[in-house]
């Protein structure tokens, strides 16, 4: 089984801090966290940078300001 990650918060911020986890909003929002974390991750291999970034070179080049 997984270690919860508002468990892992917890022991990262003991380890590197030497504070205890702040408050339950601490808790929280690494609960919250740990659903975006896993939304990313069944992303994976899903997701990839363009074959031809140009395009959106182009687009900033169109809206770059005229030099005077």
């Amino acid at each position: 089984m997984q270690t919860p990650l508002r468990e892992i918060v917890a022991v990262q911020a003991r380890t590197w801090s030497g504070i205890e986890q702040p408050n339950e909003a601490a808790g929280i929002m690494a609960d919250a966290l740990s659903v975006s974390i896993a939304g990313f991750t069944a992303l994976r291999g899903q997701l990839a940078f363009e074959d031809e970034p140009s395009s959106f070179e182009a687009a900033l080049q169109a809206t770059k300001e005229p030099q005077p």
